[in-house]
């Protein structure tokens, strides 16, 4: 973690008014002629046009009427497209001055091609730009095979390796909750591409996406002992509903594999799970309440990426000590262990706002506001990666351009414009 022995604050009504042109300014630096940049910060890889944090830095920029902004989303997906792997894999990261491009560390990043799918739909949904959507079709469709290949058995999940996806240095694996839902997404944006091409709707994708909604509501929310008509596996789901005494019903389970279910609370996941339509308002109402009493801290709400953290005293820890690409960055309380995301939070202010939680959802974004605005090296509206999940401090890449998104999302969001403009309606 980079954090100052005694950094200078902003304060919090200071940071409310500042946030949002701050944010807009830090997106501006993260633009280039080939995209987004995920930081301006030369630190590790950052300084490269991502899959996913470039489709949500795009989000952000769609809800402005800044025309470089939106400009630069356009160029960021057609980067992107332009060094799409011989399978269809859309980087993670690519370097255009140098050609260096990586599909992902150890393992590929599944989410690369969801998030790139979904920011080439809104994209387009938000500026008619036929001419864009017919360059990036051929690229598109290399996606979509690909994607369902990843199925491997066929059934309607995607599997997920270890590292796979933006939680890639924590131990999660297997029919992932946050790629399931993005998975949805994707579908239902290429169903709305398909129906504005031909007129008419796919009906064969249309169940696909009305399978992939049920499967993802029999399989990852525990309530009651009832084994559903969907479960993937009996004998698992079984298992996994007898160990989930603890967290059943009060929030979705962040994955499952053929070695069991993984019980920590998945921020992201559950987000996206209510904000994408899938959630009902009884489950929605669960999920805030475990957010508000057990995941967040009142002095700076914002959601940790996961919950529980990981101790040295768990289980978990020997294998998590030995999950970093350049070093360890998952100790107690930081990064993806219970760190706290300011885009993650962004998100949850979306969700907040369409479902007419203003006040909840003004109090979460005066938090990314706040964190955006705290200090690093000496100089305020760090835009950090992450804030310390104990002691608020901030961790992480400094200037992160999604943290920045965070809080234009959250703001547009509360003006009535989600960042999701496609739906099953639109598909």
């Amino acid at each position: 973690m980079t954090q100052d022995s005694a950094p200078p604050r902003v304060e919090a009504d200071e940071a409310a008014e500042r946030g949002l042109p701050e944010a807009l300014a830090l997106l501006h630096a993260c633009s280039t002629p080939d995209g987004f940049l995920a930081s301006p910060t030369d630190n590790d890889n950052y300084r490269r046009i991502w899959g996913r944090d470039g489709a949500i830095l795009a989000l952000a920029a769609l809800l402005t009427d800044d025309e470089e902004l939106i400009a630069t989303a356009r160029r960021t997906f057609v980067t992107l497209a332009n060094h799409q792997g011989p399978h269809g894999e859309i980087p993670s990261n690519v370097d255009p001055l140098t050609q260096r491009v990586s599909y992902g560390g150890t393992t590929g990043r599944i989410d690369a091609d969801l998030w790139f799918l979904i920011g080439c739909g809104e994209y387009w949904r938000a500026t008619g730009d036929q001419a864009f959507l017919a360059h990036l079709l051929p690229a598109i469709e290399k996606v979509r095979f690909l994607l369902g290949a990843w199925e491997f058995n066929n059934r309607g999940l995607l599997y997920v390796p270890l590292t796979g996806d933006w939680a890639d240095e924590y131990l999660q694996s297997g029919y992932v909750l946050y790629d399931q839902v993005l998975y949805l997404q994707a579908q239902r944006t290429l169903a709305a591409i398909h129906c504005d091409l031909h007129g008419s709707p796919d009906h064969g994708l249309k169940e696909r996406i009305g399978r992939l909604r049920h499967l993802i509501r029999a399989n990852y929310w525990f309530d009651g002992d009832r084994i559903p008509d969907d479960a993937y596996h009996e004998v698992l789901y079984r298992k996994g509903l007898q160990a989930a005494d603890h967290c059943g019903g009060q929030h979705w389970m962040a994955s499952f594999s053929p070695s069991g279910y993984g019980y920590r609370f998945d921020a992201f996941a559950n987000v996206l799970v209510s904000l994408l339509e899938v959630a009902d308002d009884d489950q929605r109402r669960e999920v805030d309440d475990f957010i508000a009493t057990r995941a967040t801290l009142d002095a700076l709400p914002l959601l940790p990426a996961f919950h529980p953290v990981i101790q040295p005293v768990d289980e978990d820890w020997k294998d998590l000590q030995v999950m970093f690409s350049y070093t360890f960055k998952n100790r107690p309380y930081e990064f993806h262990n219970g760190g706290l995301w300011p885009m993650v939070t962004g998100f949850y202010v979306a969700d907040l706002a369409a479902r007419g939680r203003e006040e909840a959802a003004r109090r979460h974004l005066r938090a990314i506001h706040q964190a955006n605005a705290l200090a690093m090296e000496g100089q305020p509206w760090a835009f950090p990666e992450y804030v310390h999940g104990q002691a608020l401090t901030p961790g992480g890449t400094r200037h992160q351009g999604w943290s920045a998104a965070g809080a234009i999302i959250g703001h547009h969001a509360l003006a009535g414009c989600p960042p999701f403009r496609i739906d099953d309606h639109e598909a």
